[in-house]
């Protein structure tokens, strides 16, 4: 892709590997027979996208489960069951981001809340040696960092106004249709990855494919 100067990177399905299944089925097990009506790769109710943009902390957000399951489940069952989604974040994408870093400016955008961020964090640190995504990216932004998430259109202007972005120069990836409209909408360039597409896979010798 010609004259992209910035690309922004969406976080879960793209450079973190996770599983809606997986988390559905723990969620069941524990006691929510609905859940996907919940949570899903396209829908999240207030109480996730309220944790996702830290307007209530983890002990109330696990104090709501407890309420829809009417248990008193402890905190690490709940803590567990969420984060069941999460899988890893392969070595090969790390190293990609290490690699396209001279060429591009790169960003994170991700929706996601403190109690995931933990566990990835920490298997990032701990498997790659870097104290946060910041080392990999220019700069990584988090929903629950700043308040705003996706597809809100003032979570992608943020990032645009603050470091000086211009859209048409800016390529915006994510695994969501529901967050590519939004940057569309900008006048950034997007690209939809399917599932079981890699981002590797848009690259060569470290610099974009021409992808449409």
């Amino acid at each position: 892709m010609e004259n992209i100067k910035n690309i922004i990177f969406d976080f879960g399905g793209v450079i973190c590997n996770i599983d809606h299944h997986r988390v559905e089925r723990k969620f069941k097990e524990l006691g929510i027979k609905e859940f996907e009506k919940m949570f899903s790769h396209a829908i999240q109710n207030h109480l996730f996208e309220d944790l996702e943009t830290n307007v209530i902390s983890p002990a109330v957000f696990r104090d709501k489960i407890r309420k829809i399951l009417n248990k008193n489940i402890p905190d690490s069952i709940i803590n567990n069951t969420w984060n069941s989604i999460i899988l890893n974040i392969p070595e090969e994408r790390v190293k990609l981001l290490e690699n396209i870093k001279p060429n591009y400016r790169t960003f994170l955008l991700s929706n996601s809340n403190i109690i995931h961020y933990e566990v990835y964090l920490k298997d990032f640190q701990e498997k790659y040696g870097y104290n946060s995504f910041n080392d990999i990216f220019e700069k990584a932004y988090f929903s629950f960092q700043i308040g705003m998430r996706k597809p809100d259109l003032e979570f992608y202007n943020f990032v645009l106004k603050k470091h000086d972005l211009k859209p048409e120069e800016t390529l915006f990836i994510d695994d969501s249709f529901q967050n590519i409209a939004p940057a569309q909408e900008l006048g950034i360039k997007t690209y939809y990855l399917k599932p079981g597409e890699e981002i590797i896979e848009l690259f060569e010798n470290n610099k974009l494919k021409k992808v449409d």
